[in-house]
C-alpha cells in the first residue's frame, strides 16, 4: 500500500515539474515557429503527424493489453513471466514497426495529389514525413520497455527522460528557427534528438532491469500460450480506432474542409487545449498502475473509496481548465499571437464542451481499463459511425463548429451513460444508482460554476481585457476566488472530496466548519 501510493505521488510529482516546464516552453515556442517558419509549414507538421497517428492505430491496442498482463507478475516479483510477457511484446512491436514504415512509404506516394497546393517543394514535406516515420517507427523497435516501467508504477523514469530530451529538442529548435529559418533544419534536430533519447534512455533500462534478457524468438514461439493479448488486443484496437478518429483528426478535418492555414489558427487553440489536458493525463498516468494494482487485491470498498476520491481530483481540476478557459482564451490568443489569429466564441464553447466530457470521462475510463474491460466494442462502433455520419453532414457547411458538433454528439450518450454502467454491473459489480449517486452533485456543482464563470466572461472580462497587465489582474484575482469557491462547494457536498482532504488531517481539521457531520 504504502509502496503504491509513493510510486503514485512521485510519478504526478515529476510529472508535474516537466509540465510547467514543457507548459511554458510552449507558448514561446509557438509564437517563434510560427513568426520565423510561417503558419503554412507549421500547419503542414500538424497535418504529417495526423497522418502518423492514423498509422500508429496498427499497434492495434497491444501496449494496453500487455499492461494489463504485467500487473499480476510484476506485483509478485516473477522476473520469468515478466521476461515471457515482454518478449511477446517485442515481437509483436517488431512487426509492427516495421508494417508501419511499409505502409508510411504506401501513403506517402499519394502526396503529390495532398499536397500540390502547398507553397514548398514537395521534396521538403517527404523529408519532413519521413523524418516523422523514423521516430515514430523507433517508439516499436526499441523504445516499447518503457511499457514494463510505466507497468511497475515508475512513470516517473519515463517522463524525466523523454520530457528531458523534448525540451532540450525544443529549446534547439527555438535558436535555429530563429537564427536561420530553415525548414529542413528544424525537422533534423527532431531526429537528431530521437536518436539521443533512445540510446540514453535504453542504457538506463539496463541499469534498471539487468535481469531482462528479451528474445523475440521466445516472443513468438509463447505468444500461443497467451491468447488472452490478441483477445483483449481486438477489442482495445477499436476503441483505438475510434480515439483516433475523435481525438487525433482535427487538423487533417480542418484542413479537408476549410484550409491548411485554418488548421494552423485551430492548433493553437488545441495546443492550449491539450497542454492542460497534458496535466491531467500526467494524473492518470501515475495512477494507472496504481489503480490496476489495487483492483487486483480485490478490496471492494477501498477500491470504490479511492473511485470517488480520484473523481473529486478530476472534478477540481476540470473546473480550472474549463473556467480558466472559458474566462481567458480569446483575450490570451489575442495577447499572445494578434487577433488576426481568433476564432469565433462558438468555437471555444464547443470546444470546452467537448474537453469536459473528455476529462470527466477520465475516472471510469481509468477503472475500465485497470479491470480489463474491453469487449463492449459495439459503443465504440457507435462513437466512430455517428462521430462520422455528423462530421460529414455539418463539416461542409459549419467549418470547425460542426467537426466539433460530430465529436460532442457521438461521444455524449456512451461516456457519460453507457460506460459508467458498464464499469459499475460488470466492473466492480454494484448497482449503477451507485455511481449516479455520487455523481449528480458534481454535475450540478460544475453547471452551477459554469453558469457563474459565463456571466463573468460576457460583462466583465469580454469589455475590459485586451491587454497582458489586465489579462494577468483578472486572472490573478478572479481564478483564486472562483477555485476557492468551487473547491469549498465540492468539500461541503462531496464524499470524494472529504476523502481526499482527510489524507491531510490538519488542513481537513481546519475546514471542519464545513463539515458538520464530523
Amino acid at each position: 500500500m504504502g509502496t503504491r501510493v509513493q510510486r503514485s505521488v512521485m510519478n504526478v510529482k515529476v510529472g508535474m515539474f516537466f509540465y510547467m516546464l514543457t507548459f511554458l516552453l510552449a507558448f514561446f515556442s509557438r509564437k517563434i515557429f510560427l513568426d520565423c517558419l510561417g503558419a503554412e509549414f507549421m500547419g503542414l507538421t500538424g497535418v504529417l503527424q495526423n497522418i502518423l497517428s492514423y498509422l500508429n492505430v496498427a499497434e492495434l491496442g497491444i501496449g494496453t493489453s500487455i499492461t494489463f498482463f504485467l500487473y499480476k507478475p510484476l506485483q509478485q516479483d516473477d522476473r520469468a513471466k515478466t521476461t515471457e510477457i515482454m518478449s511477446v511484446l517485442a515481437y509483436l512491436y517488431r512487426c509492427i514497426g516495421l508494417g508501419i514504415g511499409a505502409i508510411g512509404l504506401l501513403v506517402s506516394l499519394s502526396f503529390p495529389f495532398f499536397f500540390g497546393g502547398v507553397s514548398f517543394s514537395l521534396g521538403l514535406v517527404y523529408f519532413a514525413f519521413y523524418s516523422f516515420l523514423a521516430t515514430s517507427m523507433a517508439g516499436y523497435l526499441i523504445n516499447y520497455r518503457q511499457l514494463l516501467i510505466s507497468a511497475n508504477q515508475k512513470q516517473y523514469v519515463v517522463n524525466g527522460y523523454f520530457q528531458t530530451i523534448s525540451i532540450l529538442q525544443s529549446l534547439t529548435q527555438i535558436v535555429l528557427a530563429y537564427f536561420y529559418q530553415n525548414l529542413y533544419l528544424w525537422v533534423v534536430v527532431g531526429l537528431v534528438f530521437t536518436v539521443i533519447g533512445c540510446i540514453v534512455f535504453n542504457r538506463r533500462i539496463d541499469k534498471e532491469y539487468p535481469w531482462l534478457k528479451i528474445d523475440t524468438r521466445l516472443g513468438q514461439k509463447k505468444l500461443k500460450e497467451y491468447p488472452e493479448i490478441l483477445q483483449k488486443t481486438r477489442q482495445v484496437f477499436i476503441q483505438r480506432i475510434k480515439d483516433l478518429l475523435l481525438y487525433k483528426s482535427d487538423d487533417l478535418l480542418v484542413a479537408a474542409f476549410v484550409s491548411i492555414v485554418q488548421s494552423a489558427f485551430y492548433f493553437n487553440y488545441t495546443m492550449l487545449v491539450n497542454k492542460l489536458n497534458f496535466m491531467v493525463n500526467i494524473l492518470s498516468d501515475g495512477m494507472n498502475a496504481g489503480v490496476g494494482n489495487l483492483i487486483a487485491e480485490g478490496n471492494q470498498q477501498n477500491t470504490l473509496k479511492v473511485f470517488w476520491e480520484l473523481t473529486a481530483i478530476r472534478f477540481l481540476i476540470v473546473g480550472l481548465i474549463v473556467f480558466g478557459f472559458l474566462l481567458f482564451m480569446q483575450p490570451f490568443i489575442s495577447c499572445w499571437l494578434g487577433d488576426e489569429y481568433l476564432l469565433s466564441d462558438l468555437v471555444v464553447y464547443l470546444l470546452l464542451f467537448n474537453v469536459f466530457i473528455m476529462l470527466s470521462r477520465g475516472v471510469v475510463e481509468m477503472y475500465i481499463s485497470a479491470s480489463g474491460l474491453f469487449h463492449d466494442v459495439w459503443a465504440a462502433w457507435t462513437e466512430l459511425f455517428v462521430n462520422i455520419g455528423v462530421t460529414l453532414a455539418l463539416a461542409p457547411f459549419l467549418g470547425i463548429p460542426g467537426i466539433l458538433i460530430g465529436k460532442i454528439v457521438s461521444v455524449f450518450f456512451i461516456a457519460m451513460f453507457w460506460k459508467p454502467y458498464f464499469l459499475f454491473t460488470q466492473g466492480l459489480h454494484l448497482k449503477v444508482n451507485v455511481y449516479w449517486c455520487g455523481m449528480f452533485p458534481y454535475y450540478l456543482i460544475f453547471a452551477l460554476f459554469t453558469a457563474i464563470v459565463v456571466a463573468l466572461k460576457l460583462f466583465i472580462i469580454d469589455p475590459r481585457v485586451d491587454s497582458w497587465g489586465e489579462l494577468i489582474l483578472y486572472g490573478v484575482v478572479l481564478i483564486p476566488l472562483l477555485m476557492t469557491a468551487y473547491f469549498l462547494t465540492l468539500f461541503t457536498a462531496t464524499k470524494g472530496m472529504k476523502y481526499f482532504i482527510a489524507r491531510k488531517p490538519a488542513i481537513y481539521n481546519r475546514l471542519h466548519f464545513l463539515n458538520p457531520s464530523k
